[in-house]
C-alpha cells in the first residue's frame, strides 16, 4: 500500500519535526518536502547550516525509501554526501526534491536536490538506504 503525504507527515520522525520538515508529495518516484529556514538552524551569516540541509536531503531520501518498500521492511542510511552549492539565507523556505538513481532489493539510492523557493539550487545528496527486510 503507498505512503501517502498525510501518513508521511504524521509518521515523522522527532528530529524532521524538530527541523519543520513539511512533505507536500510522495510518490514512489519523487518525494518533495519543505523546511523554513530559522535562525536557529543557521550558521553566520544566517544562512542555513549545512548539518540541517544534510539532515534534510536524509529525511526526505528515507522517506523515499519508504515509499518504495514491501510491507514490514525498514531502511536505516548506510552513506551520504552532500555539495554545498549555494546559501540557503535565513526566513526562506527551501523545498527539497529526491529521486531514484537505484531501487534494488537490499538497497536504494536516492538524489536529492535542495532549492529556494526560486529554484537556485544549494546543496546535492547522494545517499545510499539499505533496506531492511522483516522478519
Amino acid at each position: 500500500m503507498p505512503l501517502t503525504v498525510d501518513e508521511a507527515n504524521a509518521r515523522m520522525l522527532p528530529f524532521a519535526r524538530l527541523l519543520g520538515v513539511r512533505f507536500t508529495l510522495v510518490e514512489s518516484d519523487r518525494v518533495v518536502a519543505e523546511m523554513p529556514v530559522r535562525e536557529d538552524l543557521c550558521t553566520r551569516p544566517a544562512v542555513a547550516h549545512g548539518g540541517a540541509l544534510m539532515a534534510f536531503a536524509d529525511t526526505v531520501g528515507a522517506v523515499a525509501t519508504v515509499a518504495n518498500l514491501l510491507d514490514g521492511d525498514g531502511t536505516t542510511t548506510i552513506e551520504s554526501k552532500t555539495n554545498f552549492l549555494a546559501a540557503g539565507p535565513a526566513g526562506s523556505t527551501l523545498v527539497a526534491t529526491a529521486t531514484p538513481v537505484h531501487r534494488g532489493g537490499r538497497t536504494q539510492v536516492w538524489m536529492t536536490r535542495i532549492e529556494t523557493a526560486e529554484g537556485k539550487l544549494v546543496s546535492l545528496t547522494t545517499q545510499t538506504q539499505m533496506v531492511l527486510k522483516a522478519g
